[in-house]
């Protein structure tokens, strides 16, 4: 019987541990982000403890029984989908170096999951949102949070995108901010009047410790992680708004649907959110459709 990856002892490490190790070395040198890169380790960690550690020996069966173990775990298809992509660009790595002669992986069948559609804030109660948020001058670090919730909704950024901003990012003179989303890729993004005024604000009192580039900034004068700007939405949206299922995301999606709806085309929504597929932005039609449709169902005297 195959001993799992797990089986080996901690001063050897087993033939697909050392190459698990190779491939994310490949992809941190590909500029990969670090949230990623710590994503799939962790799920490349958790396949190697399910499986042979010879390579020649991890075969469709067993993957299949990998596969199986994170069904029993009740884990949502989204993660199982995510976890069996990281295996896909493990094994297309290994394929490439000339470890294993096929892509076994691309032989699962990936998980389906439920075509679900996000909620999205209405214009009016983002804005009543954001101008709750601009009242509150009497919190500490007032003028930072502002700037941030008006950034996530006036530019659309991932909450990724937003932490990674530097002050060299800003060009608040014309109105863009340079934006590093997904595999390092770069895009110029406009930025609303509201949130340039709301970042002049922020800045003409941020206090940094020296050498800190980063445009937003945690007490101690450093660069906010991503886990704190979601903390700090959910408070403002708790507090002023009464949902906490409000997240940095949700303004993205507001953003993304708001402009389709007021006459937006798709292509430019796609370059504006830094979507690499055309039909990744489509879901937001379908949103709009949605609520189309609950305003006809409401108002025509014959739906």
């Amino acid at each position: 019987m195959s001993k799992s990856g797990d089986s080996q002892g901690e001063s050897a490490p087993s033939p697909l541990r050392i190459q698990i190790a190779r491939y994310l070395e490949a992809r941190q040198r590909e500029n990969v982000s670090q949230h990623t890169l710590r994503a799939y380790e962790a799920d490349l960690k958790q396949f190697a403890a399910c499986v042979p550690h010879e390579l020649e020996k991890v075969d469709l069966a067993a993957m299949r029984v990998w596969l199986s173990r994170l069904y029993e775990q009740g884990l949502k298809p989204v993660s199982m989908r995510r976890k069996l992509a990281a295996v896909r660009s493990f094994f297309k790595f290994l394929v490439r170096e000339g470890l294993v002669p096929v892509n076994t992986a691309r032989l699962l069948a990936s998980p389906k999951t439920p075509k679900t559609l996000p909620r999205v804030m209405t214009a009016e109660q983002t804005n009543r949102l954001l101008d709750e948020a601009g009242r509150q001058s009497e919190r500490p670090q007032w003028a930072r949070d502002v700037a941030i919730l008006e950034t996530l909704y006036g530019c659309g950024l991932r909450v990724s995108e937003l932490a990674a901003l530097n002050l060299d990012d800003l060009d608040l003179a014309d109105g863009w901010v340079r934006v590093r989303g997904k595999g390092r890729k770069e895009r110029q993004v406009p930025c609303t009047s509201k949130a340039v005024s709301a970042i002049q604000r922020y800045l003409s009192e941020r206090k940094a410790v020296p050498s800190e580039k980063a445009v937003f900034l945690n007490r101690f004068g450093r660069r906010l992680t991503d886990r704190a700007i979601r903390n700090i939405v959910k408070f403002y949206a708790t507090a002023l708004a009464g949902d906490s299922s409000v997240h940095p995301h949700s303004f993205r999606h507001a953003f993304a649907t708001h402009l389709l709806s007021d006459g937006a085309d798709l292509r430019s929504i796609q370059e504006l959110l830094g979507h690499a597929r055309l039909s990744t932005t489509q879901k937001y039609t379908k949103i709009t459709l949605e609520e189309l449709m609950a305003v006809y169902d409401k108002s025509h005297p014959k739906a």
